[in-house]
């Protein structure tokens, strides 16, 4: 049984550590990140003698605590700008640690009524912001690779229902452009396709969907003797933030019948700002989505969204039969809609977001961002040497300085923590990238990253 008295203490002592740790990184006072080699941290931290003899205190958990935070990659610095993690709000922080003591694994609802209705409310509001509007269905998902291999999982079921008991016919065929994420592809080796079974869409040089090449490449996927399950648009591109042309796309699948999915893990947000939201114009052609939470809604790791435009879609994905769990009457169950059978309380860490900053508070957030990067993109501009491939469309920003070694330039940068970048190839030619996702981060910060590249770069 718990020691109350003890979780009290340690509690305490918890929020006051993250506090004090939030609020120095919210200041940029220490390094944005620091990158110790595995065997030299866990030296630091006494891994090896607190796993074999235990025995941890309140006084040694301070200092434990203490040492793992400065150690970390504080992403509400305002010098964090790679990868596309948020820097989350406490809200979601609450939900995190209200999970963490009572553990309701909601795919199944008798284990985690409140925490299921929660999750159903929250994908409610989803879905009607992406347009699919009462028809529709979803489920949240640990992360939007999972979200992306569901999504497949419904469009493989529509177009050969019969693939879960008789095997993936070879004929199948995915449509994405090489921009697309990973986790596409890898879903398609998953499932069971291969990845000989993506057909690459042409794309323009910054790697969006050339949509008047759309018929040609059609042409080729039916030349080959495939049939296309899927074809897969970008909003926002994950490498460089740009949006492909969603109505354009959607129109030609509908055309031609073809499964139409969209990759809104990271910019699917910019739904909640009047400013943006005509990015995603034609989302509500597509026949599912994915949607990530712990990137632009403030909310820790990890929380992303399935939706599709019809709910049968989504039930057909998975046909699963095991007589501990699957009986009776489970209409209230997420299980049967997801690859997780014990499912954290994923949709809570949305929901405190909404119900302390509003939908209005997290557009602000999401245009606040978007426009700190094309500030950024503005300042580099006016400065020799920069070169920037495109206006930003979201909080991304790819750039080169001089003629150098670009990955140089970002591992001197993260030598000494000053500033954590990350870096990716536009038109076959490598970038640094900016990524802004830190309240923190304004333009003095801005204007001290580009000195530092200049000077870093010699």
């Amino acid at each position: 049984m718990w020691n109350i008295e003890q979780f009290n203490q340690a509690a305490a002592a918890t929020v006051e550590h993250l506090a004090a740790y939030v609020d120095e990184s919210q200041r940029g006072v220490p390094p944005v990140l620091r990158n110790r080699p595995p065997k030299e941290l866990a030296v630091r931290l006494d891994l090896a003698r607190w796993i074999r003899d235990g025995g941890m205190t309140q006084d040694t958990y301070r200092e434990f605590l203490a040492t793992y935070l400065d150690e970390g990659t504080r992403l509400h610095h305002p010098a964090y700008l790679a990868h596309q993690t948020a820097a989350p709000d406490f809200p979601a922080a609450l939900a995190d640690f209200v999970h963490g003591a009572t553990n309701n694994p909601m795919a199944i609802y008798e284990m985690g009524a409140s925490a299921a209705t929660v999750e159903f409310e929250v994908l409610r509001w989803m879905l009607e912001k992406a347009g699919f509007g009462l028809g529709g269905g979803g489920v949240l998902t640990h992360g939007g690779s999972l979200a992306n291999l569901t999504a497949m999982l419904a469009a493989r079921a529509a177009i050969a229902p019969d693939a879960w008991t008789e095997g993936v016919p070879a004929d199948l065929a995915l449509l994405a452009p090489p921009s697309a994420h990973y986790s596409v592809t890898r879903a398609a080796a998953i499932l069971g396709l291969g990845e000989r079974a993506i057909f690459p869409l042409p794309a323009d040089s910054l790697g969006r969907i050339d949509v008047t090449r759309l018929p040609d490449a059609l042409a080729a996927v039916r030349q080959a003797g495939r049939r296309p399950m899927a074809l897969v648009a970008s909003a926002c591109s994950t490498g460089t933030g740009l949006y492909d042309d969603l109505r354009a796309v959607g129109e030609f699948c509908a055309e031609h019948g073809i499964w139409y999915h969209v990759d809104g893990a990271h910019g699917a947000s910019a739904l909640l700002s009047e400013d943006h939201r005509h990015l995603l114009d034609g989302l509500d052609l597509a026949d599912s989505m994915i949607w990530d939470a712990h990137k632009m809604l403030r909310t820790s790791s990890l929380a992303a969204a399935v939706l599709v435009r019809r709910e049968a879609d989504l039930d057909h994905a998975f046909q699963q039969d095991a007589s501990y769990i699957f009986y009776g009457d489970q209409g209230f169950d997420l299980i049967g809609r997801t690859v997780e059978c014990s499912k954290a309380e994923l949709g809570l860490k949305i929901f405190m977001n909404l119900a302390w900053r509003g939908e209005r508070g997290l557009g602000d957030h999401v245009a606040a961002r978007y426009a700190t990067a094309h500030r950024f993109w503005e300042l580099a501009a006016q400065r020799p040497g920069f070169t920037c491939p495109y206006e930003p469309e979201s909080n991304i920003v790819c750039f080169t300085y001089g003629t150098g070694d670009q990955a140089e330039i970002r591992q001197r940068l993260l030598a000494d923590g000053t500033f954590h970048l990350t870096s990716t190839e536009v038109d076959g030619t490598r970038h640094l990238r900016v990524t802004v996702m830190a309240p923190a981060t304004d333009d003095k910060t801005l204007e001290n990253l580009l000195d530092t590249v200049a000077e870093v770069a010699g």
